[in-house]
Formats: C-alpha cells, structure tokens, sequence
C-alpha cells in the first residue's frame, strides 16, 4: 500500500480522524510492522512504525489533532477517554480487506501529553510451528524430548521483542491435546486459543502472576503457561508447582539460556530446585533477513574473517563458502532487509549440568559444558542459517 493515503489524509483541510487512524493501521500492516508508535511532541506527534525490529518516522500530525486522535484509539480499545493521568491498556480489532486484525494498545501519559503504542497482532495464531519460527531440526528434537515430561519447567528467554511469548504458544499447540488441561496467566494475552483457559493479568483487581498461579493450581491443570517470571514470589510458586506433577512453561529476561539458571538462584531459589526442576531452557533473539529481491554476493575481508573467527568456531567459519548483502530497493524500503527469522540456544540439563548448578558454577561455566555437550550457541545458529533459504 502506498503512502499516499495517509499523507493525502493529513493535508486535507477537514481530516477525519476515525478515517486516520484506520489508514494508519491499514499501512502498518502492509508494511509488516509490528508496532505502531505515536508519539506527542511540542508542535506535533510522531507516526512511527517498528518494522523487523527497527523504528522509522514516517508522519508528522499536526498537534491539533492530539486529543481527537488519542480519544479515537481509546475509544477503540474501550479506554477511559476522561483519564489523562494515569497509564491504560486495551485491545480492540479492525477489519481490513476483510481480515481481521488484532491490535493491543497503550497509552501513556508524557510531558507533551498522552501518546499510544499500538501493537498488531498475528491473526493466525495456529500459524506457529517450531519450524516456522526458525528453530533447527536439531533443537526441535531437543524440545519435543523436554515436552514428553510430565512436569518440570521449560524457559524461553531472551531480551523484550526477542519472540520468548510466540515460541511458548507455538509449544502450547503442540501440547494442546483433548487429554490435556491447560491454562495460562499472561500480561497481556497476546493470542485467543482455542482449547486452553487464559488469564489476563488484573493488578488493579490484585490479580497478579503470583496470586494467579495459586489459584490455577487449584483448577487441575496438566500445563501451565505463566507469562513472565519476574520476581521470587512468582519463581517459588512456579518451581513448587514444575516439583508436584505440572509442566510448567514460562519467560525470563536474561541475555542466553545459561544466563537462566544462576538468574534462578538469584531469585532465591534454591539450587537442588533449580536442578531437579529444570527440562529445557531456550534462549533466543529475532535477527533481519536479507531482502531477497536486492540480494548481492559480500566480498568478506581478511580483518572481518577473523572478527568472525573469534565468536564462531573455525569448522563452522571454514564450511561458508559465500556472503550476501542487500544493497536496498523499493520492495523492502531501501533497507536492505525484509522479515525476521529466529535463532536459538537450547540447554538440556544432563547430569554434568545439574552438577554444575548444584555447585553453582558461573553461566560461563554452564554455557562450556553445554556446548561440549552438542548444543550450537545463537551465534553459531544464526551463522548456520547464513547457508539456508530462510526468504
């Protein structure tokens, strides 16, 4: 879709705002952007779009329109409209070219007044598979090995924005069977599943992730998916229900899956817990793809090869026989880029890892065995995709 729309909305002298905003999410989404960002300034607001990871500016509003167009979004998301102090959350749909999209909004108050943060959602949810979403053969099996557990826990972690809460609900399809009870506690609840009963996270009710595992425990659940372990109350309670029977799948913010298990410690859980409970741990990060359409062959030097030489092991650097760049045309925005793809770390515990943690090695420690041990570290993942059509 071109730009035009919007910016032949913007200089009408009458703009319709209700009209704006649609066009604005209608652009979003053909642009594949997975964030809308309105941003109030001192004479305007910002439009930006986060597209495969990286915000741009693409429109300026003018300050007029401030509150007409945030009112519009809250009205949307069925948002207090007369609250301007305080922080709100929301969702709402819009149809376009009759499929619908999912919007999750927030709408913070600023120096400059309220702006918005719209997210679009993937309207396909069934969509995801471990495949899809990039991991390798070699980690799917090690996956499929940790979900035939009964109970333990399995962590998906990684920085925000890194794809930890789309790799769970692609592991939750795979358990969703008729002979299972599965329930989640999420903050937000990013996508409806059939099949499964979802929790929305409620702190204004005293609804929190804590609170609300205890009382999903008392739902009899086979599985549960917690959101996001943030705090020890939360990591406790989630340890003690992966040690009486449940498979538990969770989140956490570390920077690789060996990061996990001290960072469990941290929170005051005990080692033995750590060790005995722990199935897998999956660490992970969202890296752009190549536009295939502006794709050239990169002459590597001498001083980038051994850049490369020090972070990937001289088998897996000696097996690239090419590069590629993209050099930017008008199918990805002269970006050179176009969609993302994952690229993962996958930690088993073995019994020299339980050991590891019972002694309470260093990640650094962890992270050694483990390679020893098979795994490919995200680094060497996302090189080994370098050689893959991932287009």
């Amino acid at each position: 879709m071109s730009n035009s729309l919007v910016r032949a909305e913007l200089e009408k002298d009458s703009i319709s705002v209700v009209k704006l905003v649609a066009l604005i999410v209608e652009e979003a989404q053909s642009r594949r952007a997975s964030d809308i960002h309105i941003d109030t300034q001192s004479a305007a607001l910002r439009v930006r779009y986060r597209i495969d990871g990286q915000l741009d500016d693409f429109y300026l509003v003018p300050k007029r329109l401030h509150q007409e167009l945030i009112s519009r979004i809250k009205i949307l998301a069925a948002l207090r409209t007369d609250e301007h102090q305080s922080p709100q959350d929301g969702r709402f749909r819009l149809v376009l070219e009759n499929r619908p999209v999912d919007i999750r909004v927030s709408v913070a108050p600023t120096y400059y007044g309220e702006n918005a943060v719209l997210r679009l959602l993937c309207d396909n949810a069934e969509a995801f598979t471990l495949k899809t979403l990039g991991f390798s053969e070699k980690n799917v099996a090690k996956i499929q090995q940790a979900l035939k557990k009964p109970y333990g826990m399995i962590l998906a972690t990684g920085p925000t924005g890194s794809g930890k809460t789309t790799a769970l609900y692609a592991l939750l399809k795979i358990l969703n069977t008729k002979d299972s009870a599965i329930i989640t506690i999420e903050d937000p609840i990013e996508y409806a599943v059939d099949g499964i009963q979802q929790i929305q996270v409620n702190s204004h009710a005293g609804l929190s992730f804590a609170s609300g595992l205890r009382g999903i425990l008392r739902q009899d659940p086979n599985i549960i998916m917690v959101g996001e372990i943030r705090d020890p109350e939360t990591a406790s309670i989630a340890v003690n229900a992966a040690l009486t029977g449940h498979l538990l799948l969770s989140t956490l913010h570390t920077n690789d899956a060996a990061t996990t298990l001290p960072r469990l410690l941290d929170m005051k859980i005990e080692s033995y817990l750590v060790a005995s409970t722990i199935n897998a741990v999956i660490g992970q990060r969202l890296v752009r793809k190549i536009c295939p359409s502006c794709k050239l062959e990169k002459h590597i030097t001498s001083a980038e090869m051994e850049s490369l030489g020090n972070v990937i092991s001289e088998e897996t650097l000696l097996s690239a026989d090419k590069f590629y760049f993209g050099q930017g045309c008008a199918e990805c925005g002269n970006t050179g880029y176009s969609g993302r793809v994952g690229i993962h770390e996958v930690i088993i515990p073995d019994p020299e890892i339980r050991d590891a943690i019972l002694s309470k090695n260093s990640s650094a420690r962890i992270k050694t065995i483990a390679i020893k041990k098979g795994m490919s570290s995200m680094i060497e993942d996302g090189f080994a995709k370098t050689k893959l059509k991932w287009s």
